[in-house]
């Protein structure tokens, strides 16, 4: 029981440290994001996900464009489109 919550508690500080990092290997690239390793693969080889390659063979993600990057596309919820349509209409009510 006590190998378990040590092994806990050492993934949570793994995590917090990742959090702290401006540069990310692969694999810390898979876990933040929650991408499987394959389909991370997939992007990167496609030049779908802006990555580094210094050296030619590692992988390297830097966090601010990975964020940048997975909020790409945004959809507005349907109470932001509401407000739009209305501040649309009153700006444009004809007289």
């Amino acid at each position: 029981m006590d190998n378990l919550l040590l092994l806990e508690r050492l993934d949570r500080l793994e995590k917090l440290m990742v959090g702290q990092k401006e540069v990310l290997t692969f694999n810390e690239a898979c876990d933040y994001t929650g991408i499987s390793r394959s389909y991370l693969y997939k992007l990167t080889s496609s030049g779908k996900i802006p990555h580094s390659k210094p050296n030619g063979k590692m992988l390297f993600f830097e966090k601010r464009k990975l964020v940048e990057w997975l909020l790409q596309n945004k959809r507005k919820s349907q109470h932001d489109i509401e407000s739009e349509a209305l501040a649309y209409s009153l700006r444009n009510k004809r007289i």
